[in-house]
């Protein structure tokens, strides 16, 4: 799995941060459906935020952009489970993706450019940016000095994330 920060859902042709028009920040997920399945990153989704409130700004509104019809009818029989569950109304936007603007490199995989440690063995790893946004181990990284995951999860991919085993020790003792 990977995932990149970016702006999508506008008009604005090639928007930036201070430039966003009226695009919304948003997470592109590139997966394997063999391993995970569209309606489990859905359920994800549903519970990283509390979509029964509406944005203040089209910026930061719930938003799920399908690709295809049953993307869009999972998204729509999930929402309305969602509704039901909740007993109130569900703010999110379900729209046909249309394109995907990658947000600037400070912002791609912030938790883990902030951690200095880190940062050094993945620029090692990854000299080209490019790489390092599409690494599958930094969004792995990335997700757990986030505090996302678990334990368990953690110790059954820690030495395949390309660390020292000094930060894979560092990584295990946050869980």
């Amino acid at each position: 799995m990977r995932t990149r920060v970016g702006y999508a859902g506008g008009t604005k042709a090639n928007p930036t941060y201070y430039a966003l028009g009226d695009h919304a920040e948003t997470i592109e997920i590139d997966y394997d459906p063999t391993q995970i399945s569209y309606e489990e990153l859905l359920d994800v989704f549903w519970k990283s935020h509390n979509p029964t409130y509406p944005s203040w700004s089209r910026q930061y509104m719930s938003a799920i952009f399908y690709h295809n019809e049953e993307q869009q009818r999972l998204a729509q029989t999930t929402k309305a489970r969602q509704e039901a569950q909740r007993g109130a109304k569900i703010h999110t936007e379900i729209a046909a993706y249309t394109q995907f603007y990658l947000a600037e490199d400070y912002h791609q995989k912030y938790v883990l450019q902030n951690q200095r440690e880190f940062m050094r063995e993945f620029k090692a790893m990854y000299p080209n940016m490019s790489d390092f946004i599409n690494s599958t181990a930094a969004a792995r990284v990335n997700g757990y000095l986030a505090g996302d995951g678990s334990a368990e999860m953690l110790r059954e991919e820690v030495e395949q994330l390309g660390l020292s085993p000094e930060l894979q020790q560092k990584l295990r003792q946050r869980f």
